[in-house]
């Protein structure tokens, strides 16, 4: 391996040492389910100490027999070496240079079932398979070989992983101490659908004898019935049943967030909120649905941008959002009053998250111009998606490893310059979500629109110069992104100076004193009775 490489893997694993990866959200599209024919995967990478960067794995030459470490991703420990291949492939973030990218989500599934003695964890899973595989079905076959070569030490996993043809879900859990590898399937998107998952397990009953659809270890069905977790026939099993029994947890706080953007992806399914509200014995939403329109980047974007607006579970609307419909609430996400326990509502927009991506593959164009990392830092409701192609050589100096860190608040910093216009934010919510949302869309509809232009100049290069081409993406993605950080950082400056101490300035400069919306001074006096009502004084 050379010292470039290992530097980089270093960074990645070290850096990512403090991830909780047990609240992230991912929707799967189809190439039949989007506007412009591309596949796409979002991710949301969610924990509350988790630096959000964009990570860069350059492709590499390797000597036979040599030797890697692997490293636990959530904790950076120490977990064994593992053989080298000849040759890896680029990665940028969650893609790599063939288009091929790859999200997760934790479930946690039975406890027995992890193996804390395996080799491999999850995100190791997921950057080796990156750096090795071409084609969706090839990262199946690496993830599952490595678990059954060296062992699989975490817990219930869900993996989108796409290409530029197809989008697959996989689900793997552990087999427990003494039982080396995993149990796992994989299901392949019908094209025309999209699929989602969010912390719990979601693939039930799947075809045994369809390898065009479906794959799965052989031992899926027997080593279940072995432990006592399924008894029926084989034709009735259901992973989800067997691996990762649902419980109120898992619905209201995971697959309500499937839900929700399946509701707004398909409204006219009209799909009862009940599975979603965590009601027992109700109806579980289906694997995948065909969204009511083909789905542009844009849409895909806003899919990620979501507190249950417009429903029971609408965090803006309750008490709890304050004055100013702040749809966040601090944790924990269960929480008790005269012994009954109360929950706060887990939507897919979160202030916790670290960082987030749109994942664009598109078939009708060369690797390095057709994959696109729509990717971003912080809460996905106030941020915003940059274009890094995935063919690009060098990364936006503010979203690089090494420029900042989670325990230092750094201008340089992509993560600290978006969490400090959120975190302000948050104060009076309603009103500078428009400001920033304003700037957000403004933003993103100039990459978006840039994009066409972008490609056709790019291939134009690529039929001359491949490498020529990958230094023009690279010096747009990296421009983009730099570009993005400062137009932010001066936003966060306005905004400062627009609500300073509360008021508000006009378009002209005029300090105004605009005070609480009225519902809110209803809720004040209600709860307050007589101490802060004016006492009437004789007249003089």
């Amino acid at each position: 391996m050379n010292r470039r490489l290992i530097f980089w893997l270093s960074c990645a694993f070290i850096m990512l040492s403090s991830l909780t990866a047990s609240a992230c959200t991912n929707f799967l599209v189809t190439r039949g389910a989007s506007a412009d024919s591309s596949t796409m995967i979002t991710y949301a990478a969610d924990s509350h100490t988790l630096y959000g960067e964009l990570y860069h794995i350059p492709a590499g030459k390797h000597v036979e027999g040599t030797l890697i470490d692997v490293h636990e991703w959530d904790t950076g420990k120490y977990l064994g070496k593992i053989k080298q291949v000849a040759e890896t492939y680029s990665v940028i973030g969650n893609i790599n240079e063939h288009q091929l990218a790859i999200g997760e989500t934790t479930f946690g599934g039975r406890g027995e079932l992890h193996d804390p003695k395996g080799t491999v964890d999850y995100g190791s899973l997921m950057y080796l398979a990156l750096q090795r595989a071409r084609t969706a079905r090839e990262a199946i076959k690496v993830m599952t070989d490595l678990v059954a070569e060296y062992g699989y030490c975490s817990e219930g996993e869900s993996f989108s992983i796409s290409d530029p043809k197809e989008v697959w879900i996989m689900e793997m859990i552990g087999k427990g101490e003494g039982n080396k590898g995993a149990v796992w399937v994989a299901r392949r998107v019908p094209d025309g659908y999209i699929c989602g998952h969010a912390n719990q397990a979601r693939i039930r009953q799947f075809p045994l004898n369809d390898p065009q659809n479906c794959l799965y270890a052989k031992d899926i069905i027997s080593f279940a019935k072995e432990k006592g977790y399924f008894s029926g026939q084989d034709r009735d099993f259901s992973f989800v049943d067997a691996y990762a029994p649902v419980d109120f947890g898992a619905q209201r706080f995971c697959e309500s967030r499937v839900w929700s953007g399946f509701r707004r992806a398909a409204p006219s399914l009209n799909l009862p909120i009940d599975y979603a509200k965590g009601a027992p014995g109700s109806e579980p939403l289906p694997l995948w649905i065909k969204p009511d329109k083909k789905l542009s980047v844009r849409d895909v974007m806003e899919l990620m941008r979501d507190h249950f607006e417009g429903t029971e579970l609408d965090m803006t609307k309750d008490v709890g959002a304050g004055p100013y419909c702040l749809p966040y609430r601090w944790r924990p996400l269960t929480w008790e009053v005269d012994s009954v326990t109360y929950v706060n509502e887990r939507a897919i927009s979160t202030q916790q998250t670290g960082f987030s991506f749109v994942a664009q593959s598109r078939a009708n164009l060369p690797d390095p111009i057709g994959g696109i990392l729509w990717f971003s830092v912080d809460d996905t409701y106030s941020t915003v998606y940059v274009p890094m192609y995935c063919g690009i050589t060098q990364i936006p100096y503010n979203f690089a490893v090494g420029t900042g860190s989670f325990n230092e608040f750094s201008w340089d910093s992509a993560f600290w310059v978006f969490n400090f216009v959120a975190n302000f934010a948050y104060s009076r919510y309603s009103e500078m979500i428009v400001d920033i949302q304003k700037l957000q869309r403004e933003l993103e509809g100039t990459f978006l629109e840039q994009v066409p232009e972008v490609d056709r100049a790019a291939l134009a290069l690529y039929k001359d110069s491949p490498l020529l081409a990958r230094d023009y993406l690279t010096e747009y993605s990296v421009k983009s992104g730099a570009e993005t950080v400062a137009r932010w950082k001066k936003m966060g400056e306005s905004l400062l100076v627009k609500y300073l101490d509360g008021n508000l300035r006009d378009e002209h400069g005029k300090v105004k004193h605009p005070g609480y919306p009225p519902a809110w001074y209803r809720v004040i006096a209600g709860q307050t009775g007589d101490q802060l009502k004016e006492i009437p004084w004789p007249k003089k």
